[in-house]
């Protein structure tokens, strides 16, 4: 049900993240964001309004490719975090003289039935509640609108986990969410005809010193059984020789990410008749459009 903090999240951890997350996209999500406009081949739909979902955190370098993709569609580029708002604005909207481009608009928030698209590049696995985003993106959809996402899934830094656990720490991370359980969560969240699909991504480094420095742009760890206090320099030295143990035969330290991508519509509302049934204006505005009769 929306409400439900996934298990291995804490709560106060993930809040805290929202809020102190670096104001710029890891290389990572720009890679993502790129493997997710592919995608769009796959898509008829030209959308007349789409909306950028965090875009400071989620990709930047997706923007101008999207927008050539829809030149002559209006973008929101929804910020919903106040934190993040000046970098967006510092960061994607255009002087004076460039705004004859695409129409684009940085919001807080996006209005009912708004876009005909909403892009969503990995943002979802560390959502506090991700059943009610859904449920927030489902409703600034319009009917037969489509939502993009991609976020981290369970695969995700298994070397690290296997680490951790064989010298006893407790977990460097969350569990993320399968992508069969976050297809059912689109379907409860009201979504129809979800296509999910994942592919692993391995990235290297030369050090662990670099390694952890990049995972810190990515995330912070959110498990509530993670280590409580502070530790010193002597467990920061051996994770560092721990890491460094881990070198595979080019020298190089390996980590994996799974990346799990989702695309769904928001199909024209089901209304089960009975001898008095009311229907808000909008939601028949979508059944006309559509041409489909209402569930019997």
């Amino acid at each position: 049900m929306p409400g439900e903090h996934p298990p291995t999240l804490d709560p106060v951890a993930a809040a805290r993240w929202q809020r102190a997350a670096p104001p710029r996209s890891p290389w990572l999500h720009e890679e993502v964001a790129r493997r997710m406009a592919d995608r769009l081949e796959w898509i008829r739909l030209a959308p007349l309004a789409w909306a950028h979902w965090e875009p400071v955190r989620g990709g930047l370098a997706v923007q101008p490719l999207l927008e050539q993709r829809y030149p002559q569609a209006e973008c929101l580029l929804v910020e919903p975090e106040p934190a993040r708002l000046p970098a967006a604005r510092a960061q994607l909207e255009r002087p004076w003289w460039q705004r004859w481009g695409p129409r684009r608009r940085i919001v807080e928030t996006v209005g009912d039935g708004r876009v005909q698209m909403l892009w969503a590049n990995m943002a979802l696995h560390f959502a506090l509640e991700p059943q009610a985003l859904m449920a927030r993106w489902h409703r600034a959809l319009a009917t037969d609108g489509f939502l993009m996402f991609s976020c981290l899934g369970p695969d995700t830094l298994r070397e690290l986990h296997a680490l951790y656990g064989s010298l006893g720490w407790p977990p460097p991370g969350p569990q993320f969410t399968d992508m069969h359980d976050w297809g059912d969560m689109l379907v409860a969240a009201g979504f129809a005809e979800p296509v999910m699909d994942m592919e692993r991504i391995t990235l290297t480094w030369e050090t662990p010193q670099r390694l952890l420095a990049e995972l810190a742009e990515l995330g912070a760890n959110l498990h509530p059984s993670r280590f409580g206090a502070l530790r010193g320099r002597g467990w920061r030295e051996r994770l560092h020789d721990e890491l460094a143990a881990l070198r595979g035969p080019d020298g190089r330290l390996a980590l994996t990410f799974e990346i799990v991508y989702g695309h769904a519509i928001r199909p024209a509302p089901r209304v089960r008749m009975q001898p008095q049934t009311s229907v808000p204006l909008d939601d028949l505005r979508g059944l006309l459009r559509g041409g489909r009769r209402p569930a019997q």
